[in-house]
């Protein structure tokens, strides 16, 4: 009774665990706005550039220290085993107490500071850098996302092609065998047929390894368990011809603004090399309890010899820099040259958006006229497909011909699905050198 009991939770138990390892690893139906938005959760890229933004608030919180009040206690205990000792008019007298004792607090604030004033405003231009570095790191995460997208596609496409072809050829082979078997064909045909059909099964398995490869490649970018099992939405893939514009502006690409912010901060970098030019004020102010005497002066008053006094002080501290061997001059040179430098890549960053604009704009136009080409071509393979499969029955073609028209079938297919592919690549980059890349695909 005991070990039916067993068994039965035992197989409770092993019907838990299958129905978890199913849930686990069961296939999910990802589009692609859905990849790229757990990418934008998950993948490390994201996930340090938001962090990177809580950082700046921390540089915030610490450019702001400078402007505020400092304010600092002390405390020191001092005993003096052998005092020293001065002479005067025949005697000696002792210079100070056996133990002496201090407590104080004290306030420093900074009048005028250039640095701090230059610095504050830095922290707030570099909170503004990391927020616009984490949108192009957005960017680059959709781009990478949708490319991969893409390319599990076409292998996955690329199989159901050999699949086809295989079917087609494993049709013909199977004529072949009838005919070789009432002697009206010859043995050299079925063999040569046998051996195409081992050849597209082996180009299969290794297409069942591209397919593999190119989602492991897409859940790596995505951030995502590679264990996951997925599978994609074919709408997707679908090409949409879009009104196509002459010239674009490059300002509101997002590397666009990164540079100009980076340019922002080297400025305000420059600035706070100058500011080593302007003098600085202080205020301090301090306020100190001091006890000496001859005995313990931490538990011991005026009764038992320890004197006990306080004491303050407030002041003005002015600092001015006359001449520190132009090594201010040289700091602020060094600055600008950065600047320049920056003005440089800026120039030459719009170019490059420029000429990726006019290239993904190019690259649309051709892919959708290769796609049609492409579509038609496909077509005609297919019917010179079937007209030399029926040559052949009546011995008007011969085997090489029927093969390589399979093989001409399955080349037009592939030219076909690189087309959408270089359509679908080329669409990403047209929409990225606009800058719209996030609105578009997200």
């Amino acid at each position: 009774m005991i070990n039916n009991k067993m068994t039965k939770w035992r197989k409770l138990a092993l019907g838990v665990l299958t129905l978890m390892g199913s849930m686990m690893y069961s296939q999910q139906t990802i589009t692609l706005k859905q990849a790229i938005e757990y990418a934008l959760q998950n993948k490390s890229d994201a996930l340090k550039a938001k962090l990177d933004i809580s950082n700046a608030d921390a540089k915030i919180l610490e450019a702001k220290a400078g402007a505020l009040p400092k304010i600092n206690g002390t405390a020191n205990l001092t005993y003096n085993p052998i005092i020293q000792e001065i002479a005067l008019a025949g005697q000696t007298f002792k210079m100070g107490q056996p133990w002496n004792t201090n407590a104080g607090v004290q306030l420093t604030q900074a009048l005028f500071n250039q640095q701090v004033f230059v610095g504050l405003k830095a922290a707030k231009s570099t909170k503004e850098f990391y927020q616009l570095n984490a949108d192009l790191t957005d960017e680059q995460i959709i781009e990478r996302v949708s490319n991969a997208y893409f390319q599990v596609f076409t292998t996955q496409e690329k199989k159901s092609t050999l699949e086809s072809s295989f079917a087609s050829t494993e049709k013909v082979r199977n004529v072949i065998k009838s005919l070789f078997e009432n002697g009206l064909s010859k043995k050299i045909d079925l063999d040569r047929t046998n051996v195409n059909l081992t050849n597209i099964q082996t180009s299969i398995k290794q297409s069942n390894n591209g397919i593999a490869q190119a989602e492991n490649a897409l859940k790596f970018y995505m951030g995502m368990p590679i264990e996951t099992k997925i599978q994609l939405v074919q709408q997707d893939m679908e090409v949409t011809p879009h009104l196509l514009e002459n010239t674009v502006s490059t300002d509101e690409r997002t590397e666009v603004k990164v540079l100009l912010k980076n340019k922002e901060l080297l400025e305000y970098q420059k600035k706070a090399s100058e500011a080593a030019y302007y003098p600085t004020v202080n205020l301090t102010a301090n306020y100190n309890w001091q006890g000496m005497g001859d005995k313990f002066p931490l538990i011991n008053g005026r009764s038992n010899g320890v004197m006990w006094s306080d004491y303050s002080s407030i002041g003005l501290g002015v600092n001015i820099p006359i001449f520190n061997g132009f090594a201010t001059k040289a700091k602020v040179q060094q600055n600008q040259i950065e600047i320049d430098k920056l003005e440089v890549d800026l120039k030459d960053k719009k170019l490059e958006l420029d000429q990726a604009y006019q290239n993904a704009k190019s690259q649309i136009e051709n892919s959708l006229s290769s796609i049609e080409n492409q579509k038609a071509n496909v077509q005609l393979a297919e019917s010179v497909l079937t007209d030399t499969k029926s040559n052949y029955q009546y011995g008007l073609a011969t085997l090489t011909d029927l093969l390589d028209a399979e093989n001409s079938l399955v080349e037009a297919k592939n030219n076909y699905t690189t087309a959408i592919l270089d359509y679908k690549i080329a669409e990403v980059q047209y929409y990225k050198s606009k800058g719209e890349l996030k609105t578009y695909l997200k």
